[in-house]
């Protein structure tokens, strides 16, 4: 049931996502922007590609230490990637 109009909980006209899942949809966008398959990035991180694959689709979480090997195989601060999906989640 949706909500009474006047009565959203979210100001941007679009239903908020989950954390996990904009987190994958942000990891993806910075992966892609470097120019990095799943493969390379896993390789360049050390985290297994279909990890990252479950991770982008939203069905897996990745741990901080895991946010932290991510970000620096893409040469990007972690906090980053943590802003931009705390963005995308309100």
């Amino acid at each position: 049931m949706l909500p009474e109009i006047g009565h959203f909980p979210y100001m941007s006209g679009k239903p908020p996502i989950s954390p996990h899942s904009a987190f994958g949809q942000v990891l993806r966008k910075y992966r892609l922007a470097a120019g990095m398959s799943q493969e390379q990035l896993g390789l360049e991180s050390g985290v297994q590609r279909n990890f990252i694959s479950l991770i982008e689709t939203g069905q897996n979480q990745p741990t901080i230490t895991t946010i932290f090997k991510l970000a620096s195989a893409m040469e990007i601060r972690p906090s980053k990637l943590i802003a931009e999906t705390e963005r995308l989640s309100e």
